[in-house]
């Protein structure tokens, strides 16, 4: 995003760097090392260029309305290029308020695509924001339906020449590769950002049969959500009444959620991976390797029978023309190509791209955030799976990840603390000025089960999904698994590169989990996350096995021992050779259209503090964000908001297992000023988990409306 200081960093980049007489003339090495570390730097810049002039004038329509079948209505920011012609126009459903909410990312690319002729819909869905009725769950059948006859409406005007796209990243990813399953006529397109195909075991609420505690963090920012009243200067008299009905309609989705803790029907309705098949429009799939989400890419292009291309970059849960970490790209730019080819018919050339363009990570030491971003290059495959990748096997031996199988039989133990996981960094990580990414594993390889190569000889590039298989016995009917592959530095810095976890009661299926059997051995098979990086010579790759990921997973009720049966297990890792068409991936620089006029009046900020109890062995984890106070001038809104989430556990006790999560958000509107705030804190004994939530509701500092609840709920497997 541009900014004063982001200009200024730059500049002083250039002084540091660049400066006569920096290095003496006789250490020429260290010379070219400072001039590749500069035009590093300058490559990964997190400058984005701010355009402020258009082939086209803007219009913008707020608010706009539409009445559903149902008789509720819908309210939307349109922005719409000035032209006899008739235009596409591009729809984006979520939930997150857009007068107040998401302002500032739509005004930085909805006016930019209008401005380039493509028309732009940002619509409150359902129960948020301005829109009528009630936000019953996430990714419902019936927000879908409203999409449909969002998308009929919007194509029906006089000025759309009929043509619609859909996009969106995170719920409007979700729902716009849901929308196309249902086909509606006008949807020709859509560009899904850092969504999943698979509502359970790729979201934020389960991973591989385990329950996250990201789950509840969500849910709590959702309750807030929901019980934010309408804007007084768009609905006028009736704001109060409508958000009274939207506070009594209010509860924890958690409630929902943690009674279903196996890949039922709940989960599979809106998993598009059901039959990826009955998607025929045409799919851009975009992603970063520090998002969660990043697995989406891989599997779309592997499985969508349609049109697609796919682009995995460096970034986390952004947009990569405003995101972090960096390399930015020119995303506006590739969105327009797609939208012109797809809903005007022109030929820009998109389609010629190949398949996946993806961005290989290279060398650096890990860091909780990365400013301005990762070292690494572009890549490109013209098929996925490729079949130009080599499918390595090693062998887990005594210590050692071998191509020779060995001896088998012999064992290797792990029993893990409850508190093992910490520096892996959080489930739902940006990396940007944020601390939250993973940091230097050596603690953990030390709680984990650790299997290494030899140095390697050459530089290796690895792009694709690990995959284990596994021959083990535990002493636990009930038993999480966690691996990790690693980067370890000659000076045995390790570097965590990815990740997958497994309830090993889910080993069979995700539908009908059963206790693993005790003492027997069995077989698990565990495909890790998607992932891209260059491993340097001399550095080793390293396997760690562990049996707790705490915070990201909530623990199991008992701490266990888990043997791997050597020469019977092993790993298959992808490595990729180069290939031509590396070099001919090209995007032109960021840009964004000026931002929102808006005034800080409180600046934010971002903290991640670990505390460990020697005394009592208790560990606590608090990440705080306060995300400031800022007025938007161009409607007369002030917003403020800010989160803690503090999670706690005992080495020798997962049955200590702590959450507690607070969000509170206000907005002043015109005369109007509302606050919602709630807390939810989850524990667990070991048949049930305990869930109690609480809502406040506040107008000029005065409480309206205050809802709780606690509930037990029985664990099942998880």
């Amino acid at each position: 995003m541009p900014s004063t200081a982001a200009t200024s960093w730059r500049r002083n980049l250039g002084r540091r760097c660049g400066r006569r007489g920096a290095t003496p003339p006789s250490a020429r090495r260290n010379l070219r090392r400072r001039r590749r570390r500069r035009n590093d730097l300058r490559r990964r810049s997190v400058v984005t260029r701010v355009v402020d002039s258009f082939p086209f004038e803007v219009d913008c329509l707020d608010p706009g309305f539409i009445t559903l079948s149902d008789g509720i209505r819908i309210v939307y920011t349109l922005w719409r290029p000035v032209t006899d012609r008739k235009v596409p126009v591009v729809v984006e459903m979520v939930p997150y308020r857009r007068r107040d909410g998401t302002v500032a990312r739509d005004m930085e690319m909805a006016p930019w695509y209008a401005g380039h002729g493509i028309a732009y819909a940002r619509i409150d869905i359902r129960g948020s924001g301005d829109s009528e009725g009630d936000l019953a769950d996430e990714y419902t059948q019936r927000e879908q339906q409203d999409a449909c006859e969002i998308i009929a409406a919007l194509a029906a005007e006089p000025w759309c020449n009929g043509n619609v796209g859909m996009t969106g990243i995170s719920w409007g990813g979700f729902n716009s590769l849901q929308v196309a399953v249902r086909r509606p006529p006008a949807l020709k397109a859509i560009i899904t950002l850092c969504a999943s195909d698979d509502r359970y075991a790729d979201d934020i609420h389960y991973m591989g049969g385990a329950l996250l505690t990201e789950q509840e963090m969500w849910s709590n920012f959702m309750l807030v959500k929901k019980a934010m009243p309408p804007d007084p200067q768009i609905i006028g008299e009736a704001w109060r009444r409508l958000w009274q009905q939207r506070l009594e309609s209010t509860r924890s989705l958690s409630e929902i959620w943690l009674r279903h803790q196996r890949r039922d029907d709940y989960w599979k309705q809106g998993s598009v991976c059901e039959d990826f098949s009955a998607i025929q429009c045409a799919v851009m799939a975009v992603c970063g390797w520090e998002d969660s989400y990043s697995n989406f890419v891989p599997r779309l292009l592997e499985h969508l029978p349609g049109p697609k291309l796919g682009i995995m970059g460096p970034w986390s849960h952004s947009y990569p023309c405003r995101g972090a970490p960096g390399p930015l790209i020119g995303y506006l730019q590739e969105a327009l190509r797609w939208w012109r080819h797809w809903l005007c018919g022109e030929d820009t050339g998109i389609m010629d791209e190949p398949l996946y363009r993806v961005w290989i990570t290279g060398e650096e030491r890990p860091k909780p955030y990365y400013l301005p971003g990762h070292a690494g290059t572009w890549a490109a495959e013209e098929q996925w799976p490729s079949p130009r990748i080599e499918r390595r096997v090693l062998h887990l031996q005594d210590g050692r990840l071998s191509s020779d199988p060995g001896i088998s039989g012999a064992t290797q133990s792990v029993r893990s603390p409850a508190n093992a996981g910490r520096d892996c960094g959080r489930w739902g990580g940006y990396g940007g000025s944020c601390p939250d990414m993973a940091i230097d594993q050596r603690r953990e390889d030390g709680l984990a089960l650790c299997f290494d190569t030899e140095p390697l000889d050459q530089d290796t590039t690895l792009l694709g999904a690990v995959e284990l298989d596994l021959l083990v016995t535990v002493d636990q009917p009930h038993v999480n698994l966690a691996a990790r592959l690693c980067d370890v530095y000659p000076d045995g810095t390790s570097a965590l590169m990815t990740y997958g976890v497994l309830n090993l009661s889910h080993r069979e299926s995700h539908d009908h989990p059963a206790p693993c059997p005790v003492g027997e051995p069995f077989r698990v098979r565990l495909k890790l996350n998607d992932f891209a990086r260059l491993v340097p010579k001399g550095h080793r790759i390293r396997l760690a096995i562990a049996n707790q990921h705490w915070p990201i997973l909530w623990p199991q009720p008992h701490l266990s021992t888990l043997n791997v049966v050597l020469g019977e297990s092993r790993a298959v890792l992808p490595i990729r050779p180069s290939s031509p068409r590396d070099r001919e991936v090209r995007f032109e620089e960021a840009q964004i259209a000026p931002p929102v006029p808006s005034t800080v009046l409180e600046p934010g900020h971002d903290s991640r503090v670990v505390v460990d109890d020697v005394g009592s062995g208790n560990q606590t984890i608090t990440l705080t964000s306060d995300h400031g106070r800022t007025r938007y001038e161009d409607r007369g809104i002030t917003v403020s908001s800010s989160n803690r989430d503090v999670m706690s556990i005992c080495a020798d006790d997962p049955l200590s297992a702590k959450l507690v999560t607070e969000y509170r958000w206000a907005v002043a509107s015109g005369d109007a000023d509302m606050e919602a705030s709630a807390r939810t804190e989850l524990t667990a004994d070991e048949t049930h988990f305990s869930l109690s939530w609480l809502l406040e509701a506040r107008e000029r500092g005065r409480l309206v409306h205050s809802a709780s609840a606690t509930q037990r709920i029985r664990r099942d497997f998880a």
